[in-house]
């Protein structure tokens, strides 16, 4: 199968799944999102261990029907097979498979042993799959899906629609090939809540572009058995451009949310995209508060790659006078954001996960973090503070200023930060404003880069290249001097244009600026005189 067949039939399942959600007055909410994410997280572990287990046994591959086959298998033999499964396939009992809930759908109760069903493979599988808080609770792989449908009455029949989507779709032609099934799926149906209806269960991820340029300027040449962090993680898209970009088996993935739906979608990510072996460095919890990865010394532990796109606004209110610590002096060293008393979300939350970043990275190691245009170029206070290091310390590798309305979900212009603590030389500062396309989403206007374009940023910033109006190259005291602006604009060339013309014409042009300077002279004497007339005549009382 192609891939383009197999989008098309992942598109329509997922319309299917949200149609049977429609009809049981689930429609376009955050239970309808749970329900379908995690009923494709079922069907992905389903096949996945389909796939796998055939390949270590002919005789399944071979059957009529592979499920016969394995419930026939002896104890001895079906132990032995199950060893040989590689650490990220979840084992599945053979009353666990679609096709047994399927054959078995019009018993009592079903809805019940469905929901059982899947709460049986979370716990025989949590040690794998199980996404973390701060505190050590698991967080599992699946709720009581039937029960998101408040009549019980309807359950079982919700679920039986269910189960006859599910069991004519197939991951398994599929998996041999090198296929990002987290954005066909997550990406299509995240669409619906990326509205203003959508509510608080929007999910904004960072646009592909982003990724793609933060991940190909990071990740140079051959690169093996390095960690790679995002301490606001989201739904990880930024963590899996750059683990494709190292090799998936030669990096592990490090990260945390305060989210505890961005955390299960993160572990939906890493399993579909063959990240299992990092679930357990999932956690969900307050990175800035209680950041929760550290070493054996309880020091915060240090990272080779670091990526974030950090939330610009957030209410940190209730524990921000916690965050003034000895411990983390350190940590925050250019200052902890004050908090007006109006418009609590209009704050620099960004400025507090940069200075974490920047703390979090070993000697050598690289990063990249999506802040607001605005910080490249304050005059004072935090940001300015931040700037200040990056360049007297030597670490900037450079600054990318993207076009406006890059994200579609949000009027602010953004810039990506690259820092690199081997950097000792050139910075490389690109101004790619003018770049892209302007498409309305919606009410809102997109920018849209091709990937020429992107390519083009790409091959720019690595190869450390003057183009006219898009990059210049500079030395860390040229920047020190320009009061460490990390705008590119001000490092361009001021470009004067000579026109060859006669003396005559020019003659002719000075006599009409003589002219109409003398105009303008005599139009100011005259209010001169009217405003000192007017003045003269202002009287006490």
């Amino acid at each position: 199968m192609n891939t383009v067949d197999f989008e098309k039939q992942t598109k329509e399942l997922i319309d299917s799944l949200k149609a049977i959600c429609t009809s049981y007055g689930l429609g376009n909410d955050g239970n309808e999102f749970k329900i379908i994410t995690q009923l494709f997280l079922y069907k992905f572990l389903n096949d996945k261990f389909a796939f796998s287990i055939k390949q270590l046994e002919p005789k399944l591959a071979n059957a009529k029907s592979w499920e016969s086959a394995y419930e026939t298998l002896g104890d001895d033999e079906s132990q032995m097979l199950l060893l040989e499964l590689s650490a990220n396939t979840a084992i599945l009992k053979p009353k666990q498979l679609i096709t047994s809930l399927f054959d078995i759908q019009n018993s009592p109760d079903f809805a019940k042993t469905f929901d059982d069903t899947l709460r049986a493979i979370a716990r025989e599988n949590n040690d794998i799959f199980a996404v973390q808080t701060n505190g050590g609770a698991k967080i599992t792989l699946f709720d009581n899906i039937s029960e998101f449908v408040s009549d019980p009455s309807k359950r079982d029949e919700f679920v039986k629609a269910i189960i006859n989507k599910l069991v004519h779709f197939s991951f398994e032609n599929i998996f041999n090939q090198k296929y990002d099934f987290y954005a066909t799926i997550f990406e299509y149906l995240i669409k619906d809540y990326n509205n203003d209806s959508g509510g608080k269960y929007a999910e904004y991820y960072t646009p592909h572009a982003v990724a793609k340029i933060m991940a190909a300027i990071l990740v140079q040449g051959d690169v093996k058995n390095v960690t790679c962090y995002d301490p606001s993680a989201g739904s990880g898209t930024l963590l899996m451009n750059i683990a494709h970009a190292i090799g998936e088996e030669k990096c592990s993935i490090y990260s945390q949310d305060i989210s505890q739906k961005s955390s299960s979608l993160l572990r939906l990510n890493l399993i579909l995209n063959n990240l299992v072996h990092s679930i357990q460095n999932v956690v969900q919890g307050n990175t800035i508060l209680e950041p929760f990865h550290k070493e054996s010394d309880n020091s915060l532990k240090k990272f080779d790659y670091i990526v974030s796109n950090p939330p610009f606004k957030m209410d940190f209110s209730d524990f921000r006078d916690d965050l003034e610590t000895k411990e983390n002096s350190e940590r925050f060293f250019a200052g902890i954001p004050n908090i007006p008393k109006k418009k609590l979300e209009s704050m620099s939350i960004y400025s507090l996960f940069l200075q974490h970043i920047i703390f979090s990275l070993k000697e050598g190691g690289k990063a990249a973090v999506v802040v607001p245009t605005g910080f490249i170029t304050a005059q004072s206070g935090i940001d300015k503070k931040i700037r200040m290091k990056l360049i007297d310390e030597k670490m900037l590798a450079g600054v990318v200023s993207m076009p406006s309305n890059i994200f579609a979900t949000t009027g602010t212009n953004v810039s990506i930060i690259f820092i690199d603590r081997s950097n000792v030389e050139d910075v490389v500062l690109i101004d790619a404003s003018n770049l892209g396309t302007k498409l309305k989403e919606g009410k809102k206007q997109k920018t849209v880069l091709s990937a020429e374009e992107e390519d083009k940023i790409i091959s720019t910033f690595n190869a450390k290249e003057v183009v006219e109006d898009l990059s210049v190259i500079v030395k860390y005291d040229e920047i020190k001097a320009k009061n460490y602006s990390f705008s590119a604009g001000q490092y361009f060339d001021v470009k004067i244009e000579y026109v060859d013309i006669t003396k005559e014409e020019f003659e002719a042009k000075m006599q009409g600026f003589r002219e109409n300077l003398e105009g303008m002279f005599a139009e100011g004497k005259i209010l001169e005189e009217e405003i000192l007339r007017g003045f003269g005549e202002v009287r006490f009382g």
